[in-house]
């Protein structure tokens, strides 16, 4: 049974400006140091309080037990000590397994909103705890805007934001199974880095915001085309419009490359999916607003001096 008053949260996808590989873990995971941004393309998720833990979603096939916002759900139940409820209704824009962590972001905005449903004053470093236990980019999720992110993921440093606006979004589809683990099944110890394009990056936007496309960097880019078999066609169609710097994001097969002005991003967007049937999207630089974004440096600062 469903009752109350609920609300409605955004959650953002992601694009990463780097990712590199450190190394291999003991665990069997790998270390990566990534710059990553939120943008304005976000599934939409309603929640209201109820007796017991639900999911229902506009794509049936993704409102099963496994989708990782009813995950995120019973993880901060059980975390929390509570016996209580949520009927969640998502409403997916984010194409699922792109490489743009919709589904992280969807596990991120369900442990905001259920600490502030279920009155659990929980702080930013008790839900990242959370977070990790759920996915690698979950932790990123919960503030979002620009960072560097580190670790698996659990290590967030938010950034400045980055001097970046319009972008096109291509979303190469269907989706691979295992495409991550194939994707690092590629490459080798020499493509394991010490993170320094990463770290230079970092250090030109927090010196003013600048991220120059030159800087940006995927280590997956070379083995794209063998994992993706449409990847190279659909990269020289994007490239074939005007744009430079295509980059992939994450684990892909998503890439995106920014765009001079919102006209000529809407122009690109435009021709891939009326001329190409391409899965597109024209989007924008999103960031928290400044108040969550101070609130957030302010506990990682304090919970770096901790420890």
């Amino acid at each position: 049974m469903t009752s109350g008053p609920g609300f409605e949260l955004e959650a953002h996808a992601k694009i990463n400006l780097t990712l590199e590989v450190l190394g291999k873990r003991d665990d069997g995971h790998h270390d990566i140091v990534s710059i990553m941004q939120t943008i304005d393309l976000h599934d939409t998720l309603a929640m209201r309080p109820s007796d017991e833990i639900t999911l229902s979603c506009d794509d049936p096939e993704l409102g099963g037990d496994d989708n990782l916002a009813f995950v995120a759900a019973l993880k901060l139940r059980e975390a929390a000590g509570v016996n209580r409820g949520v009927d969640i209704s998502l409403g997916k824009r984010i194409p699922v397994s792109a490489g743009l962590g919709g589904g992280s972001s969807d596990a991120a905005a369900v442990l905001n909103g259920l600490n502030r449903l279920w009155e659990l004053e929980l702080d930013l470093p008790e839900l990242e705890d959370i977070a990790a236990g759920i996915g690698s980019d979950v932790p990123f999720f919960l503030s979002g805007g620009t960072a560097l992110v580190q670790g698996r993921g659990e290590h967030v440093v938010p950034l400045a934001h980055a001097n970046i606006e319009w972008m096109v979004v291509v979303a190469p589809g269907p989706d691979l199974p295992d495409k991550t683990a194939r994707l690092y099944g590629q490459i080798v110890a020499s493509d394991h880095t010490r993170g320094v394009l990463t770290h230079k990056l970092a250090g030109r936007i927090r010196g003013g915001g600048d991220a120059p496309a030159q800087f940006f960097f995927n280590v997956f880019e070379p083995y794209a085309d063998k994992v993706f078999p449409e990847y190279a066609s659909i990269r020289e169609t994007f490239r074939g419009l005007g744009a430079m710097g295509i980059l992939m994001s994450g684990a892909g097969p998503s890439m995106f490359a920014l765009a001079p002005s919102r006209e000529v991003g809407v122009a690109w967007q435009l021709m891939l999916e009326m001329q190409h049937g391409l899965c597109s999207f024209l989007t924008r630089r999103w960031d928290p607003p400044d108040s969550v974004r101070k609130s957030t440096m302010r506990a990682h600062a304090s919970r770096d001096s901790t420890t």
